[in-house]
């Protein structure tokens, strides 16, 4: 067995919202579907935006009460990030341009580009339901 990951879930508050923001930074979604799957007193909502990334891994945007009921969790857990995504990309100037993108949609930069001692160039964003993103470049110029 390979261990893999294929899809990550953020829960969202606003699906249109968030829906817009993650294509603001570039990334394609058919937009919202699934929404004739109407919650009830058995089931979540299935309405979900996703987004195939150049790597193939799906990032889902789904309801953080549909996400919480779904996984039977109570509605408190499902929130913020207690981890962050990273964002890699090709040159130093790439951190910059992408940070300044997610600012321009809605996120909150929370750490500017820099160099760390570990070879790495980076800074984080939040989007709007404060899920961390770290913006990573390999390639020191």
């Amino acid at each position: 067995m390979q261990a893999r990951v294929h899809a990550i879930t953020l829960a969202v508050r606003d699906l249109e919202l968030s829906l817009r923001f993650y294509r603001a930074l570039g990334l394609s979604s058919p937009g919202v579907i699934g929404t004739e799957f109407q919650p009830d007193a058995e089931n979540p909502g299935g309405a979900v935006a996703m987004f195939t990334m150049d790597n193939g891994v799906m990032l889902s945007l789904y309801g953080r009460e549909d996400l919480a009921r779904d996984a039977g969790v109570p509605l408190e857990r499902i929130s913020g990030s207690a981890m962050s995504l990273g964002w890699f990309v090709d040159s130093d100037e790439e951190v910059g341009r992408v940070l300044d993108l997610a600012r321009e949609a809605g996120a909150t930069v929370l750490q500017p580009p820099r160099s760390r001692p570990w070879g790495i160039h980076a800074g984080y964003f939040a989007d709007p339901d404060g899920h961390l993103w770290e913006v990573v470049s390999f390639a020191r110029q």
